[in-house]
């Protein structure tokens, strides 16, 4: 009965808030984009790439050129094109791994492969989504720091460095949510 709850709220307009409590943790893996985030993260700055794992799938958002989703899963801590970091138990959750697959497979259509962008919709807002809509806690804000301060200098930045260079990426060599 919980999980049905909790898909109705995920699926409504309005994201709920507050704290849940459940049985299966939520984790956020971090994973360094550069080497110079070794020493940038002690200055809290750094370049991160993020998923979400819950029920032994790790879950992330990439880009790509086409109109499809670029919601992905692979073997948790082992993203590839990235050093794994750290993980952070963002909160617990009371849904299976069934309704997690269907939430995703719903998502896909909010998290388009095309619409990828460094600063307004990156991998680091799409587990911060997920994190609120699972557990209704935040992800650490020093997470996606850098984007934070790239929105508020938006002004100025070239548009090619917000946008992505749809290459051929981690995130096509993972399997991609139907």
């Amino acid at each position: 009965m919980c999980s049905i709850l909790l898909l109705k709220e995920m699926n409504g307009p309005k994201v709920r808030r507050r704290k849940r409590s459940g049985s299966v943790p939520v984790y956020l893996n971090v994973y360094d984009v550069t080497p110079i985030n070794g020493y940038a993260y002690w200055i809290g700055l750094g370049v991160y790439h993020s998923g979400i794992a819950v029920h032994g799938i790790e879950y992330g958002f990439g880009a790509h050129d086409l109109p499809t989703t670029g919601i992905f899963q692979v073997e948790p801590k082992r993203c590839p094109g990235f050093k794994f970091r750290k993980s952070i138990m963002i909160g617990k959750t009371d849904l299976g791994s069934k309704d997690i697959r269907a939430f995703m497979e719903k998502l896909a259509q909010e998290y388009v492969g095309n619409t990828y962008n460094l600063i307004t919709k990156n991998c680091n807002h799409f587990c911060n989504d997920i994190c609120q809509r699972l557990t209704g806690s935040r992800i650490p804000r020093w997470v996606n720091r850098i984007a934070r301060i790239g929105f508020l200098l938006d002004c100025v930045l070239p548009v090619d460095l917000s946008q992505v260079g749809h290459q051929k990426s981690a995130a096509q060599m993972v399997r991609r949510i139907p």
